[in-house]
């Protein structure tokens, strides 16, 4: 549906010039762009319980953040404000189809779609993210500057919710028209207004720090029951000071810790599940009566059937030593080698016609998975809706 043109560069060459190293204006990045929806039906998802939403507003430099849901939107007054929809991929089909030209990038790094409306003005200030966006330019016109990374900046907050960052050199300083984008990578502080009305589109992409990724970790460890090695010290001697705890014995303590992170069969599991798990809310409909793993058997040997996946699904697959590990949505499952040509159709695509599974139907473990994953409501068949 989106066919994106990054200048005259291939994606590699963009991966190899730019990507988490330099901002770049792309122009007319989505030609003749058409709006997936407009700002009353972002309105409406903002109204809902479960979609994360916010209005930030600027009136005479008094900045102000208002989480949602909204019953009404008397604070989007006609200038200077701006509501913020998180996670819309999740709920609309169709704006998530703007995540689909950006999957030259490892699905496992994609993390959502922000949609925020603008009235002119409107904006949340000078900031700072710490992963990478593409901001596509939907209805009307944004003024846009982007700076450098400068470790020297300072960042300060307006109110609890809202961090800015003081003012900065821009290296882009252009206002962006329907189909234009903007990449900017990690760190470099950026800030954008809305010239008119406007419609922005935000793909996101997971970077995950050290703390989060150990937390992660340990809740796996925990949970799993693992890591119940204990100390050792067999050949322990005499010292001549009681209260030295030696490098020796440090390092022991730290390879006691290393170890968990070297047990291949451990690590790869949580990596799965963990980089699998949605980090909003989707919207899932579990079938009810639940399928046969039969029934399915046979929908899978139908030719010409397509089966579509729900937006917001992460599925991802690993590699090991005699076997797949698939994860989706924070779930794993083992399937055979064999199985790689199904998993990828499940992984790389949000959509399969059955005449693409070859021999897959055949994999009895696949069904079974298979048979989960549509009673879930992950996946459905696009035939019968």
């Amino acid at each position: 549906m989106y066919q994106l043109k990054i200048n005259d560069l291939s994606e590699q060459e963009f991966l190899t010039h730019f990507w988490q190293k330099k901002p770049l204006l792309i122009k007319q990045g989505f030609s003749h762009f058409e709006d997936p929806l407009d700002a009353n039906e972002l309105a409406g998802l903002a109204m809902e319980d479960s979609i994360e939403s916010r209005i930030v507003t600027n009136h005479n430099n008094d900045w102000q953040t208002h989480q949602g849901p909204f019953e009404d939107f008397d604070l989007l007054t006609e200038e200077n404000s701006t509501l913020l929809v998180q996670a819309v991929d999740h709920w609309h089909p169709e704006a998530a189809q703007l995540l689909e030209p950006f999957r030259f990038i490892p699905n496992w790094r994609i993390d959502d779609l922000m949609i925020s409306f603008s009235t002119p003005n409107g904006g949340v200030g000078p900031h700072l993210d710490q992963y990478d966006v593409f901001i596509i330019q939907g209805e009307g016109k944004r003024h846009w500057r982007v700076g450098l990374p400068d470790p020297t900046l300072k960042q300060f907050a307006q109110n609890k919710k809202l961090l800015q960052v003081e003012a900065f050199e821009a290296v882009i300083d252009c206002i962006l028209e329907p189909g234009d984008i903007l990449y900017i990578p990690p760190g470099c502080p950026h800030e954008g207004y809305a010239v008119e009305n406007a419609l922005n589109y935000s793909v996101g992409f997971r970077a995950p720090n050290q703390q989060d990724l150990l937390s992660s970790f340990a809740d796996h460890v925990i949970d799993t029951e693992s890591g119940q090695k204990r100390y050792t010290d067999h050949n322990l001697v005499t010292r001549a000071s009681k209260g030295e705890l030696t490098n020796n014995e440090a390092e022991k303590v730290k390879h006691l810790i290393a170890s968990m992170l070297e047990d291949d069969g451990l690590f790869k599991q949580w990596l799965g599940k963990t980089l699998s798990q949605p980090k909003h809310e989707m919207d899932l409909a579990p079938v009810e009566p639940a399928f046969t793993q039969e029934q399915i058997a046979n929908e899978l040997a139908e030719p010409d059937t397509i089966f579509e996946r729900v937006g917001g699904t992460r599925a991802i697959y690993q590699l090991c030593e005699n076997e797949l590990l698939v994860s989706i949505n924070g779930d794993n499952f083992t399937l055979p080698i064999g199985d790689i040509a199904a998993v990828k159709l499940l992984t790389d695509e949000t959509e399969f016609n059955t005449n693409e599974l070859a021999n897959a139907q055949n994999s009895l473990v696949f069904v079974q998975m298979f048979t989960i994953l549509v009673n879930e409501g992950i996946w459905f068949n696009a035939n019968q809706e």
